[in-house]
């Protein structure tokens, strides 16, 4: 499919990575991963073709489609949702207008005879067939289908995009690429914007895609679940494993202390030979030896070895003065905007020390939540903190209030107090702000640092209970390690909304799921939650995807058979349904549209036709009995 050879990279005269060579082929699942600014977008810019490599080569199979899913998008303001989702499928578009044009032709000609009216029914006959080959019976159904599984809802279908958020005009962007079905998909963080739900639903997607999948993700645990493969760009090169991340990580270490190995050994004899160079090289009778030795010490190809940061230990949140038993009660709590209500009729107690997440499907009210009970939104019913209780509260966009014309050690030192002044270059060297990175002004950061730099500067304000929405988006591996170990140490309560399962796990005892306006308690860690949900509502996605070994061995019994062949066959029969309900659907929809262009048109004509509106109803009224049955036949 693609096979990368010797491929380098430069800006500004350094070396971005260099010789790198890999192949990727169909069913491929790999997690690019390494440091900030290691170069994973650039390879993925270089292999969508969006960028060009300074030398190497890129050979791809003929007519291999690529799909790219970036951080930048843009959409056309007026469309909706659907109409969005549907620009994937061009082919199918293409044929539905061709078929439209050619049902115009046959509707006003009389020539029945003709070879022309021949013609033009040998050429319906060959798209309505290409038609049908593309999928296009069913291509509405599998778009919302994913729409669905990336956590919209139907009502949100006809709604324009602009009307959305960044966030979910990226899930739009995502599930136009997951319906182009691409041979190789290219995904630059794809979890950032998604919930528990979704990232599970993608998951299972993306398990038995067809294609090659190039994925950069920060989540642990998402790449575990979905790649076969990791690639590793360290240093300008690249290490490539067939294991999932965590399984490259156990024979990463035993490489990597290989290398430190080799690395200290060539060290020792580095310093070995230079001591010899200056012993000799002033010496007539053993300046010849000398310069041997220097030819020979400039040949040596140096062992390069990336190193772990031995910061990432040392963060704590301060905590301040002890709270009261009772930290948050509420009842009867609701908030609503405008018309829409988004939560009702809460209760909730909250004690000291309690370690709470809140998670559920976006837009169910856990950011709204947290902004309540920190005094950020006003809500309905009762609200009272408890004794001496103080928060620190990081918000989604917190990085937004940080003061864009100060250095990074200047905001950090404008907020410490005199017990942490000292400890503030330490604090910025654990969220990867070193040497020449403290001076830069904040507003050339990018988004990732901005969100390291606010919450570094968390730590430097002491409080008793801390609220985090989403705080470990845009955070690589080694951040989100450093924060997690801080929170761990927190002696205080702590509230997290949060969709990355790695970094929950462990980290809270009890969970509030929000759906429907409402939130139910699980008391249990993130893990003890899902495997609750798995069996509630995710009960069919496991079973499409997970199969007992001791199932796939045993063979199938007569019962058995005969059962899986009447599920086959009703199955079939569904599926000749809804083919047979969406042409339907398709030609009734036709009609409406061109009654409606009549009215428009011709209002007198259509006024003097006395049964025009009883058929026009009756068409709307079928279309609507049609668009029921539809529905039922999608239900498992």
């Amino acid at each position: 499919m693609l096979n990368a050879h010797n491929i380098s990279v430069s800006f500004g005269g350094n070396s971005l990575f260099s010789g790198i060579t890999f192949k990727l082929t169909a069913g491929d699942r790999v997690g690019l991963i390494g440091k900030n600014g290691a170069g994973k977008s650039t390879l993925l810019k270089i292999m969508a073709r969006e960028m060009a490599c300074d030398s190497g080569t890129l050979a791809y199979e003929k007519d291999t489609s690529i799909g790219f899913l970036k951080q930048d998008i843009e959409f056309i303001a007026g469309r909706t949702i659907l109409e969005e989702a549907y620009t994937a499928f061009t082919a199918i578009k293409k044929t539905e207008h061709q078929l439209a044009e050619i049902n115009e032709q046959l509707a006003v000609r009389e020539d029945y005879e003709s070879a022309a009216y021949m013609a033009l029914l040998h050429s319906l006959d060959d798209l309505t067939h290409q038609y049908e080959l593309l999928g296009g019976y069913h291509y509405q159904g599998t778009t919302e289908k994913i729409l669905q599984g990336l956590g919209f809802q139907r009502s949100d279908f006809a709604k324009r995009t602009e009307t959305f958020s960044g966030g979910w005009r990226m899930r739009i962007e995502l599930a136009k690429l997951l319906l182009q079905q691409h041979d190789l998909l290219l995904l630059d963080e794809p979890t950032n914007h998604l919930d528990i739900e979704s990232i599970i639903w993608l998951e299972q997607f993306l398990k038995s895609y067809p294609g090659a999948v190039v994925l950069v993700s920060h989540d642990k645990m998402f790449l575990d679940h979905v790649t076969n493969r990791t690639i590793e760009i360290s240093l300008g090169k690249i290490y490539d494993y067939p294991k999932p991340y965590t399984q490259f990580l156990a024979q990463r270490a035993a490489l990597k202390a290989t290398q430190l190995q080799a690395f200290k050994n060539q060290e020792k004899e580095i310093k070995q030979t230079e001591q010899l160079i200056e012993k000799f090289r002033y010496k007539a009778s053993k300046a010849a030896f000398a310069q041997s030795l220097i030819k020979k010490l400039e040949k040596v190809e140096r062992i390069e070895v990336e190193m772990d940061d031995p910061a990432a230990f040392q963060v704590r949140f301060p905590l301040s003065v002890r709270s009261g038993k009772i930290v948050v009660e509420a009842s009867g709590l609701g908030k609503r905007y405008g018309d829409h209500q988004v939560l009702e009729n809460i209760d909730l107690l909250i004690e000291r020390g309690s370690r709470i997440a809140f998670v559920g499907q976006n837009g169910q009210g856990k950011s709204t939540l947290a902004r309540v009970l920190v005094g950020d939104l006003a809500g309905e019913g009762h609200l009272q903190l408890g004794h001496q209780v103080q928060i620190g509260y990081f918000a989604q966009n917190q990085s937004d209030c940080l003061d864009p014309e100060k250095t990074v050690l200047a905001l950090m030192e404008a907020s410490a107090t005199e017990a942490n002044r000292t400890r503030v270059r330490d604090m910025l060297g654990a969220f990867l702000f070193s040497g020449e990175a403290v001076d830069k002004k904040v507003k050339v950061l990018s988004g990732g640092e901005r969100n390291r730099l606010a919450l570094c500067k968390m730590l430097l304000t002491p409080f008793n209970v801390l609220v985090m929405d989403e705080p470990t988006n845009h955070l690589d591996i080694a951040s989100k390690h450093v924060l997690k170990k801080a929170l761990q140490q927190f002696e205080g309560t702590l509230i997290l909304v949060s969709h990355d399962r790695d970094f929950l796990a462990g980290l809270t005892s009890r969970v509030y799921e929000f759906r429907d306006k409402k939130i139910k308690e699980y008391l249990g860690d993130i893990n003890y939650f899902l495997a609750q949900h798995a069996l509630d509502d995710l009960r069919a996605v496991e079973k499409r995807t997970e199969t007992s070994p001791a199932t796939e061995k045993k063979p199938p019994n007569k019962e058995a058979y005969l059962e899986n062949k009447e599920s086959q066959k009703q199955a079939r029969q569904r599926a000749n349904k809804l083919t047979k309900i969406e042409k339907q659907i398709a030609d009734l929809e036709k009609e409406l549209l061109d009654l409606d262009a009549a009215i428009y048109e011709n209002a007198m004509e259509v006024s003097e036709n006395p049964t025009f509106f009883e058929e026009y109803q009756a068409k709307k009224e079928r279309l609507d009995t049609l668009m029921d049955d539809w529905s039922t036949l999608q239900e498992p």
